[in-house]
């Protein structure tokens, strides 16, 4: 595993943007910055990047759950391509073996991770999209949190975010689903 750096990033929200205070909120992503064996490459068989994000996933969502100021009810995946890599290295490292230890870290997840992946250059952001770990159609648990690390990804990187929050918005007015228009 070659990774540069982890980060823990830790968000406590205390009022809602018209200052209306609210139950706190915290949101916690945790980063790891990788080298992309794949970059400048188009390779076939992406599996050893399937076992990365496994083994990422094991050693940094304890902490972030940790970290939490309640019990986990969120949570969110994304990956930051650098310019030389491709889209598919991120799915790679978001979807087949990261799922289950993130649901082991939350004590459940019977709904799908929300996910996102992009190739950028150094110090882009990415929305991680959030979800109700065990309710798919829990309205106020739709929600997303920004990150960047301002030194990555380098063209041969690849940023995994794994974010879990112990709330849903604050003050959601949204109803539950399904609702169909």
């Amino acid at each position: 595993m070659d990774i540069r750096k982890t980060l823990l990033l830790t968000e406590t929200t205390v009022t809602d943007t018209s200052g209306k205070p609210c139950s706190p909120i915290t949101r916690v992503v945790a980063l790891a910055v990788v080298r992309n064996p794949f970059a400048g490459q188009h390779g076939e068989d992406l599996s050893p990047l399937f076992d990365l994000g496994g083994a990422l996933a094991q050693r940094l969502m304890g902490d972030a759950v940790a970290a939490l100021g309640g019990a986990p009810v969120s949570y969110g995946k994304a990956a930051i391509v650098g310019v030389a890599g491709d889209i598919e290295h991120g799915g790679a490292m978001i979807h087949p073996k990261l799922g289950k230890p993130m649901r082991a870290a939350v004590g459940g997840g019977k709904a799908l991770i929300p996910s996102n992946a992009k190739v950028a250059s150094l110090g882009a952001a990415i929305d991680i999209p959030l979800g109700h770990k065990d309710e798919a159609w829990s309205f106020p648990h739709f929600d997303t949190i920004t990150v960047a690390v301002g030194d990555a990804p380098r063209p041969d990187e690849i940023v995994l975010c794994m974010a879990v929050t112990d709330g849903a918005r604050t003050h959601p007015r949204v109803g539950s689903g399904p609702i169909i228009d």
